[in-house]
């Protein structure tokens, strides 16, 4: 399969377009990197996503005749890139780490999450479905790279994406102060204050960060369980691909959710210099924050405000569940 066609490679809109979202990510990249950035949780694709929301709304409708084939690609094919290299991240090994119980926690938060979301979506606040599925995405499974890698899927509108990347940052960062607070009256050892913290946190940046906040041990137990969370990125997607093309009659297999799976194999075996590795990851956030600041620049903020509250009185309501429903669960599991 071609990603980039011959008659893109000598459009200067395409060039133009794929540089203006690069430009921005690689300031979102070294921003994210930035100490006061990393301590608050603040992910280079969070800070990509508002950079390109910013310029979205300014400068961009000025050029976007000169740039869209280009930003248009960095917010579709390459996005799709970017979440097949997300698996480098992750290995098989990881699931030792936690034990069964923490697989079993995770799947079950997943699931419950994701499904609460779209029957309180749709039935209670009136939402339509994307909008629901996308915000599910980013509250079960990892934050905002949940909600781009289900867009295709799904095919929503940006404007639905950008809401429920809003959400995660919202909630999410409320979640890295209300964790620690917790902990602080719940008194968990470490090791299950970090498997409730990486099986109900949004983003794995603001699990870092709420695992910090107690303990290195009980954030690297967070982080392990979180990395659980994203693992199940690829059969999620395979079986929303499912229900989305019943109503055609076919199957919609996505094809970067497989090619997720396999770079994650890969990565088990490994195989791959610890050098190159580190590129590899280091390149895989550009091509998302990319994918995140073209998301941005196509948002507009009056389709944004059409949406109203009901996104976040269901992110909200999601919210509640995930810190009441994620401690009775852990409680009843690790004891």
């Amino acid at each position: 399969m071609s990603f980039i066609g011959s008659f893109a490679l000598r459009d200067p809109r395409w060039w133009a377009g794929l540089g203006l979202a690069a430009g921005i990510a690689a300031l979102a990249v070294w921003l994210g990197a930035m100490p006061w950035f990393a301590e608050h949780g603040f992910s280079a694709l969070t800070v990509a996503i508002v950079l390109g929301l910013l310029l979205g709304n300014t400068m961009f409708p000025f050029v976007a005749t000169r740039t869209a084939p280009g930003v248009d690609f960095a917010k579709g094919s390459l996005l799709r890139i970017g979440i097949v290299l997300y698996g480098l991240r992750l290995s098989f090994q990881d699931i030792a780490q936690v034990g069964w119980s923490g697989v079993l926690i995770a799947g079950v938060m997943l699931t419950a999450t994701y499904l609460l979301a779209v029957r309180l979506g749709t039935r209670v606040f009136g939402l339509d479905r994307e909008t629901s599925v996308l915000i599910g995405a980013g509250a079960s499974i990892c934050g905002a790279a949940a909600v781009l890698a289900t867009e295709p899927v799904v095919k929503a509108q940006a404007h639905k994406v950008s809401v429920a990347v809003a959400t995660v940052v919202v909630f999410g960062t409320l979640a890295m102060f209300v964790y620690p607070l917790l902990q602080s009256w719940l008194q968990l050892s470490e090791h299950a204050y970090g498997i409730y913290v990486g099986s109900s946190v949004h983003e794995v940046a603001q699990v870092v960060a709420a695992g910090r906040a107690v303990s290195e041990q009980a954030a690297s137990t967070a982080v392990i369980e979180k990395m659980l969370r994203v693992m199940m990125l690829a059969p999620f997607l395979l079986l929303l691909s499912r229900s989305e093309g019943q109503g055609s009659g076919r199957l919609m297999i996505p094809w970067f959710a497989v090619l997720f799976l396999v770079v994650c194999g890969i990565n088990s075996l490994g195989v791959l210099p610890p050098a190159l590795m580190s590129s590899l990851v280091w390149l895989d956030t550009l091509i998302l924050a990319t994918a995140m600041a073209a998301l941005g620049l196509r948002t507009h903020v009056g389709a944004v405000k059409q949406a109203g509250i009901k996104p976040l009185l269901l992110a909200a309501s999601l919210f509640v569940f995930l810190v009441l429903g994620g401690y009775g669960l852990n409680r009843l599991v690790l004891g």
